[in-house]
């Protein structure tokens, strides 16, 4: 793709076309700078077949700022719009509102708050509000969605491979098997969510982390073909990187070839000053396999040297890996616990993927309209209840109880504080019969999960690092209930409304239902 052509693929025109003729309708209508509110949200929390996430982590935010910064309506991209063409042949985009696009098309007249990256989230919870003139805040929904869902989904799955293999270390191998470009931010939002480092070079170096990798089964296949064999490569590599040798046993037998030629070159490697890093297993069972390696290991005198897995893993078949580990290992003579504490774990494709959910069924809706000054709130009714947004003008809070445990996310309306609420009740959003009543003494905190991000286009925030992420990630982790964390069948998180936002929804419902009923 050329340049001038990726500008325009990747700029103010990465959207869909029906955010840009609705654009010339409420132009036409003269409703093009009536403020309006969107909330982007997601409904449900990945469901990758045989397990479930029990929460998310909220990622994406910095880039998708990146991309508001630059993006508006360059004279090629009004000159595309100029010539597409109606079912009759007449201009689609009519000059004047062409004209009116290129000279106020850009986000910097945007207000946005957002759940800061990092933080763990849930469903129907807004994780960015959109405040402004209509026409902008409809033209950021297909990018805002791009960017902020496919982040959270990669930085959700990060987490919970991190939580199943108890924090040890974790590499990011995807580059390969991910969606072209899609590969840099899913490397981003794996360190985000619990990858301590990427094998992608250059997104490691945007990001200042320094990449990770071995080396391949073609190495070795080299020295075999040309008469040499697994030993001579291990040897060359050895050579070359002395004190980063980590080396790929598997090419021909794991145990009867490849750990002790690995082993002879550590003890070369030892005898010139050196000290090993480590081996890689890259087929096979690789719970076995790691117990039998450990071993070896262990009585050749290398019982730090780090134990890498990879091959097709994920949480699921990461915490069978640990738990047949702890199982299986004393029959051999190892320590269970000092084997799982040297494992590396290198994840690719079901990791960049999301393998099994591939998708964040994230959501951008209208739940406000401000007129003569006042927010009027707007709703949409569904199918089912449960696909019914929240309106209005809202706040988000985060509820800890006195274990310090937090017990649920509270939605309130702008003007109500729940921290000034001697009885706090909590409202199941679609359920009358479902709520729960708290004293201030029976809670530690409420805290407020929105932050300003743009205010009237102008950026108000101070974009943490990715180790502040981290650091926010795994404390919000630490206060979800042990329940809530799980891989398989997780807990339900209960996200909440006020009394007040309650009856506002039950009282829209009902006023549409209504109206309905009189047409």
């Amino acid at each position: 793709m050329k340049q001038m052509d990726r500008r325009m693929a990747e700029g103010i025109l990465f959207t869909d076309e029906y955010q840009l003729t609705m654009a010339q309708l409420y132009y036409r209508m003269g409703l093009h700078e009536t403020y309006a509110q969107f909330d982007h949200f997601f409904r449900s929390y990945p469901d990758y077949g045989s397990h479930k996430a029990g929460y998310c982590i909220n990622a994406g935010l910095e880039w998708l700022l990146d991309w508001m910064a630059d993006a508006h309506f360059r004279d090629e991209d009004i000159s595309y719009l100029r010539g597409q063409t109606g079912r009759t042949g007449k201009p689609l985009f009519a000059a004047d509102f062409l004209a009116w696009l290129q000279a106020h098309g850009r986000f910097d007249c945007l207000t946005l708050r957002a759940i800061p990256e990092g933080r763990v989230v849930h469903p129907n919870v807004p994780l960015s509000v959109v405040q402004g003139p209509l026409v902008a805040a409809q033209l950021l929904e297909t990018s805002l969605l791009n960017h902020l869902n496919y982040q959270t989904l990669i930085a959700t799955k990060a987490a919970r491979i991190h939580e199943s293999g108890r924090g040890r270390l974790l590499l990011e191998f995807g580059l390969r098997r991910a969606q072209e470009r899609g590969a840099n931010a899913g490397a981003r939002a794996a360190l985000i969510g619990g990858a301590d480092f990427t094998s992608n070079v250059g997104i490691s170096h945007v990001l200042g982390y320094p990449p990770k990798g071995t080396h391949a089964h073609s190495m070795v296949q080299v020295f075999m073909a040309l008469g040499e064999g697994e030993l001579d490569a291990f040897r060359a590599y050895a050579d070359v990187y002395p004190d980063d040798c980590l080396l790929l046993v598997d090419t021909v037998d794991t145990l009867e070839s490849g750990i002790p030629n690995a082993i002879r070159v550590f003890e070369e490697l030892r005898s010139k000053g050196h000290e090993p890093v480590g081996v890689r297993l890259d087929s096979g069972d690789l719970a076995y396999l790691s117990i039998r390696t450990a071993k070896m290991l262990d009585d050749a005198g290398f019982p730090d040297v780090v134990i890498v897995l990879s091959n097709q893993l994920d949480e699921l078949v990461i915490w069978q890996i640990v738990t047949q580990i702890e199982k299986e290992s004393p029959r051999y003579g190892v320590d269970p616990d000092h084997l799982i504490n040297r494992l590396v774990y290198g994840v690719g494709t079901r990791l960049i993927t999301s393998q099994g959910a591939s998708a964040l069924d994230g959501v951008y809706k209208l739940v406000a309209v401000r007129d003569e000054g006042r927010w009027i709130p707007a709703i949409k009714l569904s199918e089912t209840l449960e696909k019914v947004p929240n309106p209005g003008h809202k706040r988000v809070w985060r509820v800890y109880d006195r274990r310090r445990r937090a017990t649920a996310d509270l939605l309130s309306l702008d003007d109500e504080s729940p921290r000034e609420m001697d009885r706090l009740v909590l409202r199941h959003p679609t359920d009358h019969t479902a709520y729960r009543v708290f004293t201030q003494r029976e809670l530690e905190e409420i805290e407020p999960l929105l932050v300003d991000v743009l205010r009237d286009g102008a950026w108000v925030y101070d974009v943490p690092t990715i180790a502040e992420m981290r650091e926010r990630r795994q404390a919000d982790l630490e206060s979800l209930d042990p329940g809530v964390r799980r891989i398989m069948h997780p807990h339900i998180y209960h996200v909440s409304l006020t009394q007040r936002l309650w009856d506002l929804k039950q009282s829209l419902i009902e006023s549409l239902r209504e109206e309905n009923a009189a047409a």
